[in-house]
C-alpha cells in the first residue's frame, strides 16, 4: 500500500510520528522484553529491519520500540524510524518516489525557525545539571553500542546545533558522538566543509568554547533536512529552514538553560554543553579496541586518536523520554543521507537542463552517499551526451558520490533488478564507462586508501565512475521493451490492488 493511501495525521515530533506509524499495519513493532543497550539492542534490530549495507541476514522491516531498557527504567529506545523509504514518505506526507522532489522544494522555499517560551518547551520538563553530585550522562541517556567492539555508547541521532561565533548564523547537523565520561562526549567531524567544524575552528582560534546543543528524538523532517550539505545548503544556510519548508510551518526552538544556544523545543532529550578549545581525547580510551562504531559503508570505522570534546553542562528531557537511535550501516542512514542527495542532484541538473532528469535514487548499496541512479530522458538528437553531463553535475552536487548509473525513462531507478537489466542489455564496458580518477570523495570507504591503490595520494581520494546504461538516441527503436496489454489488475486480484 502506498504511503499516501493511509489516513493523514499531523506529525510534529517523535511521539506523533510513532502514533502515526502505530495506526499503519506493519510499520511499528513494540517489545516489553528487557534489552541490554550494550550491543544487544542493535543486534536485535539487525534482524528485524536494519537493511542497508549491514551484514546479512537483514531486511527492511518495521521501526521498533524497546519499552524496557537495562539500566534505564524510565526510558524507552526507538530504532529504525527512518529505515524504510515508504515509512519516511508516510511521515513526510508524500510518495516514496517523490521524496527527492519534496526536499528540493523545501530547500528552495525554507521557513525560518522560531523561538518559543520555556513554558512551552516540553524538552525541559525534567532537568539534570552537571553540577549535581550524582550527575552521569551515561546513566541519564540510554545510548546503545552497535557492537561489542564499539569505543563506547554512541548517540547516533543527535541533532547538533551551534552558531558562528562571528556572524551568529546557526546550523544543525548529525555527528558521531561517543559518551566518554560522566560529563564528556567526543565529537567526530568528517573532513571537509562541515558548517559546525567551521564554527568550532573559529571559536578555537579565538581561545573560546563553542556552545552546542544536542537534540535527540525530533520530527523526522528535521533529521532528514539536517543531512543536506554544500553546495545545496552553503555556509550560512540553516537547515532548520528546510525542515520548516517540508512542514510549511516553522521549527520551534527554545533557549537552553546553561549555555547561550538554542535547542529543538519538543525534543525527547537535549544535551547542553560546550566544545572545548584545544582539548582532544582518544576515541577508544575506554575500550582500547582501536575501533569506533559501524559506519554507513558497512565496516566498523577506526577510532580516532584525537577528537574534540564536548563538556556537558546539563541534560534535559521530556517525562518518560524516548531515545532515538540507529544502526550506522542501515537503511536508516540511506534515508537520512540519500534523500537530501537526491534533492541536491535534482536541483543542480534541473538548473542546467530542465525537464530531462526524471528521477534520482541514492542507492541503498552506497549507503545513500556513494552511488546514484539517474533516470534521464533523451527527446531529441542533441540530447545525446547530455546524460553524461548530468552525471558530472551529480558529482558536483554531492562531492561524496562515487558511482553514477544512467538509465532511460523506461527503467525504474528504484528497482535494482531493472537497473541491472539495463546494465546487462544497454551497456558495453569499453565505450559506456567514464573514469574520473584522483577526485576527493569520502574517507570511510576502505578502498579509497593508498594501501588499496598506490596511485591515490591520500585517504578519501577515489576514481569516480559513470556507467552509461542509456540507449543511444538513434537506436531507441531497437531497444524497445516488450509491450503488454494495459488492463485493470484490480478486477482479477482486488486484494493486491485495492481501490483508493
Amino acid at each position: 500500500m502506498m504511503a499516501t493511501d493511509q489516513p493523514k495525521a499531523t506529525v510534529t515530533d517523535l511521539r506523533s510520528s510513532l502514533a502515526l506509524l502505530k495506526s499503519v499495519p506493519g510499520q511499528l513493532l513494540e517489545t516489553d522484553e528487557r534489552v541490554d543497550p550494550h550491543a544487544e539492542l542493535s543486534g536485535v534490530y539487525r534482524y528485524v529491519g536494519a537493511g542497508g549495507t549491514v551484514r546479512r541476514p537483514t531486511r527492511i522491516g518495521p521501526a521498533m520500540v524497546f519499552n524496557r531498557v537495562k539500566g534505564h527504567p524510565d526510558a524507552k529506545v526507538v530504532i529504525g524510524l527512518l529505515a524504510s523509504r515508504e515509512r519516511v514518505a508516510l511521515m513526510l506526507g508524500t510518495q516514496p518516489e517523490r521524496l527527492g522532489f519534496l526536499l528540493n522544494e523545501a530547500v528552495l522555499r525554507p521557513v525560518a525557525p522560531v523561538t518559543v517560551a520555556r513554558e512551552k518547551a516540553v524538552c525541559q520538563e525534567v532537568v539534570h545539571y552537571a553540577t549535581e553530585p550524582d550527575f552521569d550522562i551515561r546513566k541519564l541517556v540510554p545510548a546503545p553500542t552497535n557492537t561489542e567492539e564499539d569505543a563506547g555508547p554512541y548517540i547516533t541521532m543527535g541533532l547538533c546545533y551551534a552558531s558562528d561565533p562571528e556572524s551568529g548564523e546557526s546550523d544543525i547537523t548529525i555527528h558521531r558522538l561517543c559518551l566518554q565520561g560522566k560529563d564528556e562526549i567526543s565529537m567526530y567531524f568528517v573532513p571537509g566543509n562541515r558548517h559546525l567544524e567551521v564554527f568550532r575552528k573559529k571559536a578555537e582560534e579565538a581561545g573560546k568554547p563553542l556552545p552546542i546543543s544536542i537534540s535527540i528524538g525530533v520530527d523526522p523532517a528535521i533529521e532528514i533536512a539536517a543531512c543536506f550539505e554544500p553546495p545545496t545548503t552553503p555556509l550560512g544556510y540553516n537547515e532548520l529552514g528546510a525542515a520548516g519548508g517540508i512542514r510549511q510551518q516553522p521549527v520551534e526552538l527554545v533557549q537552553c538553560l546553561t549555555i547561550g544556544e538554542k535547542a529543538v523545543a519538543n525534543a525527547e532529550y537535549v544535551i547542553e554543553g560546550e566544545l572545548l578549545p584545544g582539548v582532544r581525547v582518544r576515541e577508544d580510551q575506554n575500550t582500547n579496541t582501536g575501533k569506533a562504531m559501524p559506519e554507513f559503508p558497512g565496516y566498523t570505522g577506526p577510532a580516532y586518536p584525537e577528537l574534540p570534546i564536548i563538556k556537558v553542562k546539563a541534560v534535559t528531557h521530556r517525562r518518560d523520554p524516548i531515545l532515538q537511535t540507529c544502526i550506522g550501516p542501515s537503511e536508516e542512514h540511506v534515508s537520512m543521507a540519500g534523500i537530501p542527495t537526491e534533492a541536491s542532484i535534482i536541483q543542480m541538473v534541473e538548473r542546467a537542463m530542465p525537464g530531462r532528469l526524471l528521477n534520482v535514487y541514492a542507492h541503498s548499496a552506497g549507503g545513500g552517499k556513494y552511488m546514484a541512479v539517474l533516470q534521464f530522458k533523451k527527446s531529441i538528437p542533441s540530447d545525446e551526451g547530455r546524460q553524461r553531463q548530468a552525471a558530472l553535475l551529480a558529482f558536483s552536487a554531492f562531492s561524496e558520490l562515487k558511482h553514477v548509473i544512467l538509465v532511460d525513462e523506461d527503467v525504474d531507478p528504484f528497482d535494482s533488478n531493472d537497473v541491472l537489466w539495463a546494465l546487462n542489455t544497454r551497456y558495453q564496458g569499453d565505450i559506456d564507462t567514464v573514469f574520473i580518477p584522483g577526485v576527493r570523495c569520502h574517507p570511510l570507504d576502505p578502498s579509497q586508501n593508498p594501501a588499496y591503490n598506490s596511485q591515490l595520494r591520500d585517504r578519501g581520494i577515489s576514481c569516480k565512475v559513470i556507467f552509461d546504461c542509456t540507449v543511444p538516441f538513434q537506436q531507441k527503436d531497437r531497444f524497445s521493451r516488450a509491450r503488454f496489454k494495459e488492463v485493470d489488475p484490480a478486477r482479477f486480484a482486488p486484494s493486491l490492488f485495492p481501490k483508493e
